[in-house]
Order: structure tokens, then sequence, then C-alpha cells
């Protein structure tokens, strides 16, 4: 299930394979984000043309969205949405938590009215399962509890006892059912909690792997935490994980915070940013991010970036922020194209520099070049 290829000498950063029912994942990997079923504005096609090996999905919402009977009559997500490659699918306890209008959380698990029209619904750790084996994702996370920040140590430690109960459900239901996807074991992955707290994120660790999962997430982050607190985290939680089973970040994040966690041993990652930005006309570059609504890039008929991928690298910022700013389709999808290929591409350029020992060098090169600024439109 997880092959480590190789290591950095001079950090905990891991050249792997994840290897899923629906193909290989070579790691450290960036996963775009499809959490209804798709990677906004861009096809499967043009996700394969980008290189992306893994999609995300999400229980919560296609549970919401369009149903489970949908979903089993259309022969679960692969087939849903005409992608052949790996998913991986949140278990929706994030959204319940952050999204749902009303919700009442309990040992059973949580009664909420959903988002789009306030229909009272129920998800738990046996149903959050089923859902995802329905779905027949490649990897499927357990069912938790996401705390928030700032969090008091006796809530945190009460949200973590729960998830980690939880966290047996789970894995009873799945020992009991063997879910298969494309005639193989469905993957499992348990999401270690507890806040910003050292003793509840190493106790979590700790049980999760003596109730033995296919891989482990880190959970609760990026969401509101100081980035110091960020990696800290990893680092208390990494040396715990089993070293040949893989480790994924959830939710995160900017170019440089992914560098430096799979500086601390992370293999995985998902974030909205590529395509969320690319909404507002943001693009990445080694550089930081510019935004093309500016009018300093009206005419500037260079490309998005040098390194941008072969479907945007014909259009330069002059058209894209012509696009943009009248509100034309086609801006968006190129920049959400740029953006992933950006993401994607890093993730590339980690491995090859893990492989031949120079992720040092590539690590130092991202935190000297990549500025974070804030360009406000100005058209």
């Amino acid at each position: 299930m997880f092959e480590l290829l190789s290591t950095d000498p001079h950090s905990a950063a891991r050249r792997g394979r994840v290897v899923t029912p629906h193909g290989a994942v070579e790691t450290p990997v960036f996963m775009p984000v499809g959490t209804q079923g798709t990677v906004k504005g861009v096809s499967p096609d043009e996700l394969r043309a980008l290189n992306a090996q893994i999609i995300l999905g999400n229980t919560y919402h296609l549970f919401v969205r369009p149903g489970m009977d949908i979903m089993k009559e259309a022969g679960g997500l692969h087939r849903f949405m005409n992608w052949s490659g790996p998913i991986l699918t949140d278990s929706g306890g994030f959204q319940v938590f952050s999204l749902a209008k009303i919700r009442r959380i309990k040992e059973e698990g949580v009664d909420f009215n959903n988002h789009v029209d306030g229909t009272p619904m129920f998800l738990g750790p046996e149903t959050a399962m089923e859902i995802q084996a329905a779905l027949g994702s490649d990897i499927a996370m357990l069912f938790d509890e996401c705390t928030p920040y700032p969090c008091e140590h006796q809530a945190a430690e009460e949200s973590l006892e729960l998830t980690l109960r939880w966290a047996r459900r789970c894995r009873d239901w799945v020992d009991r059912n063997r879910p298969q996807t494309a005639g193989k074991p469905q993957l499992h992955f348990g999401i270690v909690q507890g806040s910003v707290y050292r003793d509840l994120r190493e106790r979590s660790a700790r049980e999760l792997v003596a109730m033995g999962f296919d891989g482990y997430a880190v959970g609760g982050l990026s969401v509101g935490e100081p980035e110091e607190d960020m990696m800290r985290i990893a680092e208390w939680v990494c040396p715990l994980l089993p070293h040949d089973q893989a480790r994924y970040a959830m939710g995160l994040g900017t170019p440089p915070q992914m560098i430096e966690l799979i500086a601390r041993g992370i293999d995985m990652f998902d974030c909205v940013l590529p395509t969320r930005l690319a909404r507002n006309g943001t693009a990445f570059t080694m550089d930081g991010t510019i935004n093309l609504r500016n009018a300093k890039y009206a005419r500037d008929f260079g490309p998005i970036a040098e390194d941008t991928h072969p479907l945007c690298a014909g259009f330069s910022r002059a058209y894209v922020r012509h696009l943009v700013n009248t509100q034309e389709i086609l801006g968006l999808r190129l920049i959400s194209l740029h953006n992933l290929h950006f993401y994607t591409s890093l993730a590339s350029r980690a491995r090859s520099a893990i492989e031949q020992g120079c992720f040092d060098e590539f690590r130092a090169e991202v935190k000297s070049r990549y500025q974070p600024r804030t360009e406000s439109p100005d058209t």
C-alpha cells in the first residue's frame, strides 16, 4: 500500500508511492480538490494533462447532492465523474461542523440541517464509512470531530476522546464489511486530532496506530492556528506514525507550507487555494502570487509564468486580464489550470529533489523566492 523509496539526509522528507485500487500515486503529492465530484472549471482530461495523480471528493457534499441513490445507480464516483484515477474522500466531519446550519453532536454521530435547504440529516462513523464505500473511493477517511482554534485543553481532550471512540467504530465497520473498489480493498486513513496540545496529539497518534489503519492524516490544521503551531504539530506527530505508511496533511496549504511540511515527513496534501484564488484572478508563481485583474498587466504580453503548462502557454497576462475583467469564464479556467499545474509541479520537483539528494537546496530556493503578498485589484 505504501512503498518508501528514498529519504532526505538533511530532513524528514520522504519519496514514496501509495498503491491504490485505481493505480499508484507518487509522493509527495498534491491532490486537487473536487469536493462535489468536480475540480472547479477543469475537466478530467485536463487534470490528466496536468499530471494530477489523485483527486479529492467529499462525503458530506455528495451525500447532500446528488445523494447516494443516484451515486449507486451511476456505479460510484469514478464512473459518475468520468475519472479513472485514484480518489480520496474526506469523511464529511469538517463540513458537518463548519457548514451545517444546526447540528447536535451526540455519541451516535451528528444530527444536522444541511446547508442547502435545511433538510434534517444524520452522519456518524458507520454512515460515513458506508457512504464512502458506495462512492467507491480508493482512500476513505474516518469520521472525526474537528476542533476549532482556539480551543481549551479540556474541550480538545473531550473532542479527541469522542473522535477516538468514533475511530474504533469506523474500524469495526470496515472489519465487518470489507469494502472493495475496482475489485480491491478500499484503503482507510485515521485522522490525528488534539488541537495544539502535544499530549493530545501524541495520544491520538499512538491510539490510532494501535487500531491499525492503512495510512494516517494530520487533521485540525489550517483552522486559524499560527503557522508555527502547524509545523510543531507535524514535528510531534510524524515520528509516531509508521514509516511504511502514508501521511496526509488535510487542507494545506500555501507553497512554502507544503515544502516545510514535506521536510517534516508529510507525503500528501490537498488545498482549495489553486482554484479558489483563480476565481479571484490570482495566479501562483515561484516568486509569489500575482493578481491579474491589475492594470499593470494590461499590456503585459508575456505568459502567466514562464513555467506555465502548455495548456496556458499561448495566452498572455494581458489577454487573461481582459477575460477576467470582462467576466469571461475562460479567464478563470486558464488561471485554474495554471495554478493546479503550479501545485502539481511543485510536488513533482520535491520528489525529484529528494531522489537526487538536493531537497535541502530546493527547500531553501522556495523559502527565499516565494514572497507572500497581497495585490488588491485596481481595475
